[in-house]
Protein backbone atom coordinates (compact mmCIF):
# COMPACT_ATOMS: atom_id res chain seq x y z
CA UNK A 1 0.00 0.00 0.00
CA UNK A 2 1.28 3.28 -1.21
CA UNK A 3 2.28 5.84 1.92
CA UNK A 4 -0.13 8.98 1.41
CA UNK A 5 1.55 12.14 2.31
CA UNK A 6 0.42 16.01 2.09
CA UNK A 7 1.70 17.58 -1.04
CA UNK A 8 0.95 20.87 0.55
CA UNK A 9 4.36 20.74 2.57
CA UNK A 10 5.62 24.41 1.71
CA UNK A 11 2.30 25.94 3.49
CA UNK A 12 2.55 23.80 6.14
CA UNK A 13 -1.17 23.39 6.06
CA UNK A 14 -2.53 23.37 10.10
CA UNK A 15 -4.65 19.70 9.69
CA UNK A 16 -7.22 20.61 12.18
CA UNK A 17 -8.89 23.61 13.87
CA UNK A 18 -10.82 26.62 12.41
CA UNK A 19 -13.67 27.23 10.09
CA UNK A 20 -12.45 27.46 6.56
CA UNK A 21 -15.89 27.84 5.11
CA UNK A 22 -19.24 29.58 6.76
CA UNK A 23 -22.59 29.33 4.96
CA UNK A 24 -25.12 31.65 5.82
CA UNK A 25 -28.58 31.60 5.31
CA UNK A 26 -28.13 30.26 1.73
CA UNK A 27 -31.53 30.41 -0.52
CA UNK A 28 -31.72 28.65 -4.06
CA UNK A 29 -34.81 28.92 -6.52
CA UNK A 30 -35.26 27.81 -9.82
CA UNK A 31 -38.03 30.05 -12.04
CA UNK A 32 -40.22 27.42 -13.70
CA UNK A 33 -42.69 28.26 -16.26
CA UNK A 34 -45.91 28.35 -13.82
CA UNK A 35 -43.89 28.71 -10.31
CA UNK A 36 -40.82 29.73 -8.23
CA UNK A 37 -39.34 26.28 -6.85
CA UNK A 38 -37.70 26.84 -3.70
CA UNK A 39 -34.67 24.38 -3.92
CA UNK A 40 -32.97 25.23 -0.56
CA UNK A 41 -33.99 28.03 2.33
CA UNK A 42 -31.94 29.42 4.89
CA UNK A 43 -29.19 26.63 4.63
CA UNK A 44 -26.36 27.90 7.35
CA UNK A 45 -23.59 25.41 8.40
CA UNK A 46 -19.57 25.58 8.41
CA UNK A 47 -16.85 23.38 7.73
CA UNK A 48 -13.74 23.38 9.47
CA UNK A 49 -10.60 22.14 8.75
CA UNK A 50 -9.44 18.24 9.21
CA UNK A 51 -13.19 17.93 9.81
CA UNK A 52 -15.91 16.02 8.31
CA UNK A 53 -19.46 17.42 8.21
CA UNK A 54 -22.28 15.03 6.74
CA UNK A 55 -25.47 16.24 4.70
CA UNK A 56 -27.95 13.37 5.04
CA UNK A 57 -31.38 13.82 3.62
CA UNK A 58 -33.29 11.91 1.63
CA UNK A 59 -33.46 12.00 -2.48
CA UNK A 60 -35.05 15.75 -3.38
CA UNK A 61 -33.88 17.42 -0.10
CA UNK A 62 -31.26 19.59 -1.56
CA UNK A 63 -28.11 17.74 -0.75
CA UNK A 64 -26.45 18.21 -3.85
CA UNK A 65 -27.68 21.88 -4.91
CA UNK A 66 -26.32 23.20 -1.70
CA UNK A 67 -23.25 21.61 -2.13
CA UNK A 68 -23.01 22.76 -5.49
CA UNK A 69 -23.76 26.17 -5.11
CA UNK A 70 -20.64 26.47 -3.03
CA UNK A 71 -19.00 26.40 -6.10
CA UNK A 72 -21.27 28.49 -8.05
CA UNK A 73 -22.06 25.33 -10.29
CA UNK A 74 -26.30 25.30 -10.13
CA UNK A 75 -27.71 24.38 -13.08
CA UNK A 76 -29.85 27.57 -14.80
CA UNK A 77 -32.07 28.75 -14.37
CA UNK A 78 -30.94 27.63 -10.54
CA UNK A 79 -29.91 31.01 -8.61
CA UNK A 80 -28.62 32.03 -5.56
CA UNK A 81 -31.79 34.15 -4.38
CA UNK A 82 -30.18 35.00 -0.74
CA UNK A 83 -27.27 34.18 1.65
CA UNK A 84 -23.71 33.99 1.53
CA UNK A 85 -20.64 31.38 1.12
CA UNK A 86 -17.37 32.61 2.72
CA UNK A 87 -14.01 31.01 2.15
CA UNK A 88 -11.34 31.69 4.57
CA UNK A 89 -8.58 29.81 3.66
CA UNK A 90 -5.73 32.04 3.88
CA UNK A 91 -6.73 34.60 6.45
CA UNK A 92 -8.61 36.63 3.98
CA UNK A 93 -12.60 36.03 3.37
CA UNK A 94 -13.55 35.74 0.20
CA UNK A 95 -17.75 36.45 -0.44
CA UNK A 96 -18.21 33.26 -3.01
CA UNK A 97 -21.79 34.45 -3.50
CA UNK A 98 -20.24 37.99 -4.58
CA UNK A 99 -17.80 36.80 -7.70
CA UNK A 100 -19.02 37.34 -10.85
CA UNK A 101 -20.69 34.43 -13.01
CA UNK A 102 -17.45 32.98 -15.12
CA UNK A 103 -14.99 35.21 -13.12
CA UNK A 104 -11.09 34.26 -13.07
CA UNK A 105 -11.51 33.96 -9.20
CA UNK A 106 -14.45 31.48 -9.61
CA UNK A 107 -12.58 29.41 -11.80
CA UNK A 108 -9.62 29.22 -9.58
CA UNK A 109 -12.15 28.38 -6.86
CA UNK A 110 -13.32 24.98 -8.67
CA UNK A 111 -10.42 22.35 -8.24
CA UNK A 112 -8.30 25.00 -6.79
CA UNK A 113 -9.86 26.09 -3.46
CA UNK A 114 -12.32 23.34 -3.66
CA UNK A 115 -11.99 19.89 -5.08
CA UNK A 116 -15.13 17.71 -5.89
CA UNK A 117 -15.30 13.90 -5.94
CA UNK A 118 -18.81 13.29 -8.00
CA UNK A 119 -21.50 10.64 -7.56
CA UNK A 120 -21.23 8.55 -10.84
CA UNK A 121 -17.73 8.87 -12.38
CA UNK A 122 -18.80 7.04 -15.35
CA UNK A 123 -21.05 10.17 -16.27
CA UNK A 124 -18.15 12.35 -15.55
CA UNK A 125 -15.04 11.20 -16.65
CA UNK A 126 -14.16 11.79 -20.59
CA UNK A 127 -14.58 8.64 -22.11
CA UNK A 128 -12.87 9.76 -25.40
CA UNK A 129 -9.71 10.78 -23.18
CA UNK A 130 -7.35 8.80 -21.34
CA UNK A 131 -7.68 8.88 -17.46
CA UNK A 132 -4.12 10.75 -17.13
CA UNK A 133 -5.15 13.53 -19.78
CA UNK A 134 -8.21 14.69 -17.81
CA UNK A 135 -6.11 14.84 -14.08
CA UNK A 136 -2.90 16.80 -16.14
CA UNK A 137 -5.13 19.39 -17.75
CA UNK A 138 -6.47 20.42 -14.19
CA UNK A 139 -3.03 20.23 -13.19
CA UNK A 140 -1.97 22.87 -16.18
CA UNK A 141 -4.97 25.20 -15.52
CA UNK A 142 -4.55 25.25 -12.40
CA UNK A 143 -0.55 24.87 -11.30
CA UNK A 144 1.10 26.30 -14.36
CA UNK A 145 2.97 23.09 -15.08
CA UNK A 146 4.90 21.93 -18.28
CA UNK A 147 3.36 19.08 -19.54
CA UNK A 148 6.55 16.81 -18.56
CA UNK A 149 5.83 18.10 -14.70
CA UNK A 150 2.04 17.67 -14.90
CA UNK A 151 2.58 14.07 -16.42
CA UNK A 152 5.12 12.75 -13.11
CA UNK A 153 2.69 14.77 -11.03
CA UNK A 154 -0.32 12.67 -11.96
CA UNK A 155 1.31 9.44 -11.72
CA UNK A 156 2.31 10.09 -8.31
CA UNK A 157 -1.57 11.14 -7.54
CA UNK A 158 -2.48 7.77 -9.12
CA UNK A 159 -0.17 6.01 -6.31
CA UNK A 160 -1.72 7.94 -3.99
CA UNK A 161 -5.19 6.75 -4.91
CA UNK A 162 -3.86 3.18 -4.78
CA UNK A 163 -3.97 2.59 -8.45
CA UNK A 164 -1.73 -0.18 -9.21
CA UNK A 165 1.11 0.47 -11.85
CA UNK A 166 -0.11 4.11 -11.97
CA UNK A 167 2.71 4.29 -14.99
CA UNK A 168 1.01 1.99 -16.83
CA UNK A 169 -2.79 3.34 -15.97
CA UNK A 170 -2.33 6.67 -16.77
CA UNK A 171 -2.62 5.92 -20.15
CA UNK A 172 -5.89 4.19 -20.06
CA UNK A 173 -9.40 4.99 -21.07
CA UNK A 174 -12.58 5.28 -18.39
CA UNK A 175 -13.84 1.96 -19.74
CA UNK A 176 -11.01 -0.28 -18.76
CA UNK A 177 -11.21 1.24 -15.29
CA UNK A 178 -13.50 -1.02 -12.86
CA UNK A 179 -16.03 0.80 -10.77
CA UNK A 180 -13.82 1.60 -7.65
CA UNK A 181 -10.83 2.38 -9.72
CA UNK A 182 -13.09 5.26 -11.42
CA UNK A 183 -13.57 6.81 -8.14
CA UNK A 184 -10.28 6.72 -7.15
CA UNK A 185 -9.03 8.81 -10.42
CA UNK A 186 -11.92 11.22 -9.97
CA UNK A 187 -10.41 11.42 -6.21
CA UNK A 188 -7.06 11.86 -7.31
CA UNK A 189 -8.66 14.70 -10.06
CA UNK A 190 -10.32 16.56 -6.89
CA UNK A 191 -6.69 16.90 -4.97
CA UNK A 192 -4.72 17.70 -7.99
CA UNK A 193 -4.21 21.36 -7.01
CA UNK A 194 -4.56 20.35 -2.95
CA UNK A 195 -7.56 21.66 -2.37
CA UNK A 196 -8.49 23.49 0.83
CA UNK A 197 -12.00 21.65 1.00
CA UNK A 198 -13.07 18.42 -0.72
CA UNK A 199 -16.96 17.66 -1.54
CA UNK A 200 -18.01 14.31 -2.12
CA UNK A 201 -21.32 14.05 -3.48
CA UNK A 202 -22.53 10.14 -3.09
CA UNK A 203 -18.74 9.10 -3.61
CA UNK A 204 -19.74 5.27 -2.85
CA UNK A 205 -23.30 4.96 -4.21
CA UNK A 206 -22.81 2.73 -6.66
CA UNK A 207 -19.95 0.32 -5.26
CA UNK A 208 -20.33 -2.76 -3.77
CA UNK A 209 -19.97 -3.08 0.32
CA UNK A 210 -15.57 -4.01 0.25
CA UNK A 211 -15.26 -1.08 -2.47
CA UNK A 212 -16.70 1.49 -0.63
CA UNK A 213 -15.10 0.42 2.57
CA UNK A 214 -11.68 0.99 0.96
CA UNK A 215 -12.53 4.13 -1.00
CA UNK A 216 -13.93 5.76 2.26
CA UNK A 217 -10.91 4.49 4.27
CA UNK A 218 -8.84 6.19 1.44
CA UNK A 219 -10.68 9.20 1.72
CA UNK A 220 -10.68 9.58 4.82
CA UNK A 221 -6.81 8.81 5.23
CA UNK A 222 -5.98 11.65 2.38
CA UNK A 223 -8.25 14.00 4.06
CA UNK A 224 -6.62 13.78 7.25
CA UNK A 225 -2.69 13.46 6.04
CA UNK A 226 -3.99 17.12 3.78
CA UNK A 227 -5.58 18.67 7.04
CA UNK A 228 -8.37 19.14 4.46
CA UNK A 229 -12.19 20.20 5.35
CA UNK A 230 -15.00 17.93 4.26
CA UNK A 231 -18.58 18.10 2.93
CA UNK A 232 -19.78 14.41 2.55
CA UNK A 233 -23.22 14.18 0.96
CA UNK A 234 -24.78 10.95 1.19
CA UNK A 235 -28.45 9.38 2.34
CA UNK A 236 -26.46 6.16 4.01
CA UNK A 237 -26.58 6.71 7.59
CA UNK A 238 -24.25 3.75 7.91
CA UNK A 239 -21.52 5.75 6.22
CA UNK A 240 -22.65 8.36 8.28
CA UNK A 241 -22.00 6.57 11.68
CA UNK A 242 -18.27 5.85 10.12
CA UNK A 243 -17.02 8.59 9.08
CA UNK A 244 -18.47 11.65 10.42
CA UNK A 245 -17.52 14.36 12.95
CA UNK A 246 -20.48 16.66 12.50
CA UNK A 247 -24.07 15.87 10.79
CA UNK A 248 -26.34 18.29 9.48
CA UNK A 249 -29.88 16.83 8.35
CA UNK A 250 -32.00 17.90 4.91
CA UNK A 251 -35.54 17.60 4.24
CA UNK A 252 -37.38 19.91 1.65
CA UNK A 253 -34.61 21.86 1.24
CA UNK A 254 -33.87 23.14 5.07
CA UNK A 255 -31.76 21.87 7.66
CA UNK A 256 -34.19 20.49 10.21
CA UNK A 257 -31.19 18.95 12.60
CA UNK A 258 -27.56 19.56 13.23
CA UNK A 259 -24.79 18.15 16.13
CA UNK A 260 -22.15 15.99 16.58
CA UNK A 261 -22.42 12.57 15.16
CA UNK A 262 -23.34 11.25 18.56
CA UNK A 263 -26.01 13.48 19.08
CA UNK A 264 -27.41 12.97 16.33
CA UNK A 265 -27.46 8.92 15.93
CA UNK A 266 -28.53 8.64 19.83
CA UNK A 267 -30.13 11.49 20.78
CA UNK A 268 -32.16 12.96 17.53
CA UNK A 269 -34.03 15.56 18.20
CA UNK A 270 -36.75 15.97 15.14
CA UNK A 271 -38.43 13.51 14.02
CA UNK A 272 -37.92 13.39 10.61
CA UNK A 273 -34.74 12.59 11.88
CA UNK A 274 -36.16 9.65 14.34
CA UNK A 275 -37.92 8.58 11.03
CA UNK A 276 -34.84 8.05 9.04
CA UNK A 277 -32.65 6.36 11.46
CA UNK A 278 -35.69 3.82 12.87
CA UNK A 279 -35.73 2.20 8.81
CA UNK A 280 -31.51 2.01 8.75
CA UNK A 281 -31.50 -0.07 12.25
CA UNK A 282 -34.89 -1.67 11.01
CA UNK A 283 -32.78 -2.96 8.09
CA UNK A 284 -29.44 -3.78 9.93
CA UNK A 285 -31.61 -5.78 13.10
CA UNK A 286 -33.10 -8.18 10.07
CA UNK A 287 -36.65 -9.68 9.71
CA UNK A 288 -37.85 -10.86 12.87
CA UNK A 289 -40.92 -12.85 11.08
CA UNK A 290 -38.90 -15.03 9.18
CA UNK A 291 -40.22 -18.13 7.53
CA UNK A 292 -39.19 -21.31 8.43
CA UNK A 293 -35.72 -22.87 7.95
CA UNK A 294 -34.55 -25.03 5.01
CA UNK A 295 -35.89 -28.16 6.83
CA UNK A 296 -39.35 -26.87 6.43
CA UNK A 297 -39.74 -25.97 2.69
CA UNK A 298 -41.64 -27.82 -0.38
CA UNK A 299 -39.63 -29.32 -2.90
CA UNK A 300 -38.11 -26.62 -4.75
CA UNK A 301 -40.15 -24.46 -7.21
CA UNK A 302 -36.66 -23.97 -9.36
CA UNK A 303 -33.30 -25.73 -9.24
CA UNK A 304 -30.08 -24.78 -10.73
CA UNK A 305 -27.26 -27.22 -11.62
CA UNK A 306 -24.04 -26.70 -12.28
CA UNK A 307 -24.66 -23.74 -14.55
CA UNK A 308 -21.64 -22.01 -16.43
CA UNK A 309 -21.62 -19.31 -18.65
CA UNK A 310 -18.55 -18.79 -20.71
CA UNK A 311 -17.09 -15.53 -22.35
CA UNK A 312 -14.64 -15.65 -24.97
CA UNK A 313 -12.14 -18.40 -25.49
CA UNK A 314 -13.39 -18.79 -29.13
CA UNK A 315 -11.04 -18.47 -32.47
CA UNK A 316 -11.52 -14.77 -34.14
CA UNK A 317 -10.89 -13.79 -37.26
CA UNK A 318 -7.00 -13.06 -36.85
CA UNK A 319 -6.65 -16.70 -35.41
CA UNK A 320 -6.04 -15.60 -31.68
CA UNK A 321 -7.83 -16.98 -29.08
CA UNK A 322 -8.42 -14.82 -26.67
CA UNK A 323 -8.75 -16.28 -22.48
CA UNK A 324 -12.04 -17.72 -21.82
CA UNK A 325 -13.51 -15.56 -18.49
CA UNK A 326 -15.87 -17.96 -16.70
CA UNK A 327 -18.30 -15.62 -15.25
CA UNK A 328 -20.85 -18.40 -13.83
CA UNK A 329 -18.82 -21.14 -12.67
CA UNK A 330 -20.93 -24.19 -11.83
CA UNK A 331 -23.49 -22.76 -9.62
CA UNK A 332 -26.11 -25.09 -8.30
CA UNK A 333 -29.29 -23.93 -5.75
CA UNK A 334 -32.41 -24.95 -5.14
CA UNK A 335 -35.49 -21.90 -4.54
CA UNK A 336 -38.65 -23.35 -2.78
CA UNK A 337 -42.04 -22.06 -2.78
CA UNK A 338 -42.65 -18.86 -0.78
CA UNK A 339 -38.65 -18.80 0.19
CA UNK A 340 -36.81 -15.48 -0.05
CA UNK A 341 -33.30 -16.52 -1.32
CA UNK A 342 -30.20 -13.72 -1.64
CA UNK A 343 -27.64 -13.72 -3.83
CA UNK A 344 -24.80 -11.47 -2.98
CA UNK A 345 -20.89 -10.24 -4.03
CA UNK A 346 -18.88 -7.55 -5.21
CA UNK A 347 -19.44 -5.66 -8.62
CA UNK A 348 -18.34 -8.91 -11.25
CA UNK A 349 -18.88 -11.76 -9.30
CA UNK A 350 -21.29 -13.00 -11.33
CA UNK A 351 -24.68 -11.89 -9.44
CA UNK A 352 -26.60 -10.08 -12.33
CA UNK A 353 -25.23 -12.89 -15.16
CA UNK A 354 -27.10 -15.89 -12.77
CA UNK A 355 -30.34 -13.85 -12.89
CA UNK A 356 -30.01 -13.57 -16.55
CA UNK A 357 -28.72 -17.35 -17.08
CA UNK A 358 -32.06 -18.45 -15.07
CA UNK A 359 -34.34 -16.38 -17.27
CA UNK A 360 -32.66 -17.09 -19.99
CA UNK A 361 -32.01 -13.63 -21.04
CA UNK A 362 -28.29 -14.95 -21.62
CA UNK A 363 -27.73 -18.40 -22.80
CA UNK A 364 -25.96 -20.55 -20.51
CA UNK A 365 -22.93 -22.55 -21.79
CA UNK A 366 -23.61 -25.52 -19.46
CA UNK A 367 -25.94 -26.69 -16.89
CA UNK A 368 -29.67 -27.31 -16.13
CA UNK A 369 -32.32 -25.28 -14.64
CA UNK A 370 -35.98 -26.83 -13.78
CA UNK A 371 -38.98 -25.22 -13.48
CA UNK A 372 -42.05 -26.60 -11.01
CA UNK A 373 -44.91 -24.54 -11.54
CA UNK A 374 -47.01 -27.67 -9.69
CA UNK A 375 -47.16 -31.00 -8.19
CA UNK A 376 -45.88 -33.56 -10.73
CA UNK A 377 -44.88 -31.05 -13.27
CA UNK A 378 -41.45 -30.59 -14.15
CA UNK A 379 -40.03 -28.55 -17.16
CA UNK A 380 -36.60 -28.33 -18.16
CA UNK A 381 -35.95 -24.39 -18.83
CA UNK A 382 -32.62 -25.01 -21.14
CA UNK A 383 -34.83 -27.10 -23.98
CA UNK A 384 -37.96 -24.52 -23.98
CA UNK A 385 -38.50 -23.21 -27.21
CA UNK A 386 -38.82 -19.89 -28.08
CA UNK A 387 -43.29 -19.57 -27.81
CA UNK A 388 -42.26 -21.93 -24.72
CA UNK A 389 -40.17 -19.80 -23.33
CA UNK A 390 -42.54 -16.83 -23.43
CA UNK A 391 -45.15 -18.74 -21.00
CA UNK A 392 -41.75 -19.34 -18.43
CA UNK A 393 -41.48 -15.74 -18.74
CA UNK A 394 -45.38 -15.32 -17.96
CA UNK A 395 -44.36 -16.77 -14.34
CA UNK A 396 -40.86 -15.99 -13.74
CA UNK A 397 -40.53 -12.01 -14.06
CA UNK A 398 -37.65 -9.93 -13.61
CA UNK A 399 -37.62 -6.14 -11.47
CA UNK A 400 -35.00 -3.97 -12.83
CA UNK A 401 -32.44 -2.13 -10.97
CA UNK A 402 -33.08 1.22 -12.23
CA UNK A 403 -36.54 2.53 -11.97
CA UNK A 404 -35.65 5.78 -13.81
CA UNK A 405 -34.13 4.19 -17.08
CA UNK A 406 -36.55 0.54 -17.04
CA UNK A 407 -39.68 2.59 -17.53
CA UNK A 408 -40.66 3.84 -20.95
CA UNK A 409 -41.03 7.78 -20.78
CA UNK A 410 -43.36 7.73 -23.71
CA UNK A 411 -45.66 5.84 -21.79
CA UNK A 412 -48.14 6.65 -19.84
CA UNK A 413 -48.23 4.16 -16.21
CA UNK A 414 -51.35 2.48 -18.22
CA UNK A 415 -49.36 1.45 -20.52
CA UNK A 416 -46.08 0.08 -18.62
CA UNK A 417 -48.09 -2.30 -16.75
CA UNK A 418 -50.44 -3.52 -19.67
CA UNK A 419 -47.85 -3.92 -21.71
CA UNK A 420 -46.94 -7.55 -20.90
CA UNK A 421 -50.38 -8.10 -20.84
CA UNK A 422 -51.19 -6.71 -24.28
CA UNK A 423 -48.01 -8.64 -25.89
CA UNK A 424 -49.53 -12.33 -24.25
CA UNK A 425 -52.93 -10.76 -25.47
CA UNK A 426 -56.28 -12.59 -24.68
CA UNK A 427 -57.45 -9.11 -22.89
CA UNK A 428 -60.03 -6.54 -23.72
CA UNK A 429 -59.19 -2.81 -22.87
CA UNK A 430 -61.64 -2.56 -19.73
CA UNK A 431 -60.53 -5.73 -18.19
CA UNK A 432 -56.68 -4.57 -18.89
CA UNK A 433 -57.70 -1.18 -17.28
CA UNK A 434 -59.34 -3.11 -14.53
CA UNK A 435 -56.02 -5.51 -14.39
CA UNK A 436 -53.78 -1.85 -14.21
CA UNK A 437 -56.08 -0.74 -11.75
CA UNK A 438 -55.62 -3.53 -9.48
CA UNK A 439 -52.33 -3.63 -9.06
CA UNK A 440 -51.69 -0.25 -9.10
CA UNK A 441 -53.79 -0.69 -5.48
CA UNK A 442 -51.66 -3.39 -4.76
CA UNK A 443 -48.39 -1.61 -4.81
CA UNK A 444 -49.80 1.26 -2.96
CA UNK A 445 -50.85 3.93 -5.57
CA UNK A 446 -53.54 5.58 -6.60
CA UNK A 447 -55.37 4.17 -9.83
CA UNK A 448 -55.93 7.67 -11.03
CA UNK A 449 -52.88 7.97 -11.62
CA UNK A 450 -52.34 5.32 -14.74
CA UNK A 451 -53.17 8.33 -17.09
CA UNK A 452 -49.65 10.31 -15.77
CA UNK A 453 -46.37 9.63 -17.25
CA UNK A 454 -43.29 8.07 -15.28
CA UNK A 455 -41.52 11.46 -15.03
CA UNK A 456 -44.39 12.84 -12.63
CA UNK A 457 -43.32 10.25 -10.06
CA UNK A 458 -40.83 9.88 -7.78
CA UNK A 459 -37.89 7.42 -7.50
CA UNK A 460 -39.76 5.04 -5.04
CA UNK A 461 -42.82 5.56 -6.88
CA UNK A 462 -41.47 4.41 -10.01
CA UNK A 463 -40.29 1.15 -8.36
CA UNK A 464 -43.57 0.37 -7.64
CA UNK A 465 -44.67 1.20 -11.23
CA UNK A 466 -41.97 -1.78 -12.01
CA UNK A 467 -43.37 -3.91 -9.49
CA UNK A 468 -46.36 -3.99 -10.40
CA UNK A 469 -45.58 -4.09 -14.16
CA UNK A 470 -43.91 -7.64 -13.01
CA UNK A 471 -46.81 -8.42 -11.22
CA UNK A 472 -49.25 -7.92 -14.24
CA UNK A 473 -48.97 -11.79 -15.43
CA UNK A 474 -49.75 -13.28 -11.86
CA UNK A 475 -46.13 -14.87 -11.34
CA UNK A 476 -44.72 -17.08 -9.13
CA UNK A 477 -41.22 -15.99 -8.92
CA UNK A 478 -39.64 -13.05 -9.51
CA UNK A 479 -35.96 -12.18 -9.83
CA UNK A 480 -34.99 -8.42 -8.42
CA UNK A 481 -31.93 -7.79 -9.47
CA UNK A 482 -30.46 -4.79 -7.21
CA UNK A 483 -34.41 -3.42 -7.52
CA UNK A 484 -33.77 -1.14 -3.87
CA UNK A 485 -30.34 -0.01 -4.69
CA UNK A 486 -30.94 3.27 -5.79
CA UNK A 487 -33.63 4.17 -3.17
CA UNK A 488 -33.34 6.25 -0.22
CA UNK A 489 -32.57 3.82 2.81
CA UNK A 490 -36.43 4.74 4.40
CA UNK A 491 -38.14 4.34 -0.07
CA UNK A 492 -36.01 1.22 0.41
CA UNK A 493 -37.66 -0.22 3.70
CA UNK A 494 -41.27 1.00 2.38
CA UNK A 495 -40.67 -1.57 -0.76
CA UNK A 496 -39.07 -4.42 0.96
CA UNK A 497 -42.15 -4.26 3.44
CA UNK A 498 -44.29 -4.33 0.08
CA UNK A 499 -42.13 -6.94 -1.61
CA UNK A 500 -43.24 -8.73 1.13
CA UNK A 501 -46.90 -7.78 1.74
CA UNK A 502 -47.17 -9.01 -1.94
CA UNK A 503 -45.62 -12.15 -1.41
CA UNK A 504 -48.25 -13.48 1.79
CA UNK A 505 -51.02 -12.38 -0.75
CA UNK A 506 -49.66 -13.94 -3.91
CA UNK A 507 -47.79 -16.65 -2.46
CA UNK A 508 -44.38 -15.61 -4.73
CA UNK A 509 -40.98 -16.64 -4.00
CA UNK A 510 -37.99 -14.25 -4.64
CA UNK A 511 -34.49 -14.13 -5.82
CA UNK A 512 -33.22 -11.11 -4.85
CA UNK A 513 -29.79 -9.97 -6.02
CA UNK A 514 -27.78 -7.13 -3.95
CA UNK A 515 -24.82 -6.07 -3.12
CA UNK A 516 -26.45 -4.50 0.15
CA UNK A 517 -25.51 -7.10 2.84
CA UNK A 518 -28.35 -5.16 5.38
CA UNK A 519 -31.22 -4.98 3.08
CA UNK A 520 -30.65 -9.14 2.30
CA UNK A 521 -30.59 -9.68 5.81
CA UNK A 522 -33.63 -8.02 6.56
CA UNK A 523 -35.37 -9.62 3.17
CA UNK A 524 -34.32 -12.86 2.61
CA UNK A 525 -34.75 -16.13 4.16
CA UNK A 526 -31.21 -17.68 2.74
CA UNK A 527 -28.38 -16.04 0.79
CA UNK A 528 -25.79 -17.92 -1.49
CA UNK A 529 -22.60 -15.60 -1.55
CA UNK A 530 -20.82 -15.19 -5.23
CA UNK A 531 -17.20 -14.64 -5.33
CA UNK A 532 -15.60 -14.86 -8.67
CA UNK A 533 -18.71 -17.00 -10.61
CA UNK A 534 -18.75 -19.37 -7.71
CA UNK A 535 -20.98 -19.81 -4.67
CA UNK A 536 -18.86 -19.65 -1.83
CA UNK A 537 -21.34 -20.29 0.91
CA UNK A 538 -24.90 -20.77 1.13
CA UNK A 539 -26.90 -20.71 4.45
CA UNK A 540 -29.72 -18.80 6.51
CA UNK A 541 -29.85 -15.54 6.13
CA UNK A 542 -28.86 -14.46 9.92
CA UNK A 543 -26.25 -17.02 9.98
CA UNK A 544 -24.23 -15.74 7.49
CA UNK A 545 -24.85 -11.65 8.24
CA UNK A 546 -23.85 -12.50 12.21
CA UNK A 547 -21.60 -16.03 11.91
CA UNK A 548 -20.21 -16.61 8.84
CA UNK A 549 -17.81 -19.36 8.19
CA UNK A 550 -15.41 -18.48 4.69
CA UNK A 551 -13.17 -15.87 4.59
CA UNK A 552 -14.51 -14.23 1.37
CA UNK A 553 -17.80 -13.71 3.44
CA UNK A 554 -16.43 -12.25 6.86
CA UNK A 555 -14.35 -9.69 4.88
CA UNK A 556 -18.23 -8.80 2.95
CA UNK A 557 -19.98 -8.61 6.28
CA UNK A 558 -17.20 -6.75 8.21
CA UNK A 559 -16.72 -4.17 5.21
CA UNK A 560 -20.69 -3.37 5.50
CA UNK A 561 -21.04 0.20 7.76
CA UNK A 562 -22.20 0.34 10.98
CA UNK A 563 -25.45 2.68 11.96
CA UNK A 564 -24.02 3.94 15.26
CA UNK A 565 -20.93 5.97 15.29
CA UNK A 566 -20.14 3.99 18.96
CA UNK A 567 -19.40 0.73 17.18
CA UNK A 568 -17.29 1.62 13.89
CA UNK A 569 -17.20 -1.57 12.12
CA UNK A 570 -14.69 -0.63 9.94
CA UNK A 571 -12.03 -0.25 11.40
CA UNK A 572 -12.02 -3.61 12.59
CA UNK A 573 -12.43 -4.93 8.81
CA UNK A 574 -11.67 -8.54 7.82
CA UNK A 575 -9.49 -8.13 4.54
CA UNK A 576 -9.56 -10.85 2.17
CA UNK A 577 -6.71 -12.07 0.52
CA UNK A 578 -7.43 -14.44 -2.65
Amino acid sequence: MAEISAIGETGQRPHTGGPVLSVENLSLDFPLRTHILHAVRDVSFTLERGKTLCLVGESGSGKSVTARALMRIVDKPGRISGGTVTLNTDGNPLDVTALPDGSKEILKLRGGKIGLIFQEPMSSLSPVHTIGSQIIEVLRLHRDMSKAEARAETIELLRQVEIPKPEEMIDRYTFEFSGGMRQRAMIAMALACDPDILIADEPTTALDVTTQADILDLIKRLQTSRGMAMLLITHDLGVVAEVADEVAVMRFGRIVETGDVDTIFHAPQHPYTKRLLAATVKLEEGRKAAQGGPAEWSTPILSVREMTKVYGGGTSWFGKVPSALKAVDGVSFDLHAGENLGIVGESGSGKTTLGRLILRITEPTEGKITYRPGPGEEIDVRALSKDKLRDFHRQVRLVFQDPFASLNPRMTVKQVIADPLVVTGGMSGKAIEDKVAHFLELVGLDPLAMERYPHAFSGGQRQRIGIARALALDPKIIVADEATSALDGSIRSQILDLLLDIQRQLDLSYIFISHDISTVRYFCDRVAVMHKGKIVELDAAEKICTAPEMAYTKSLISAVPSPDPRHKRMLHRHRFQA
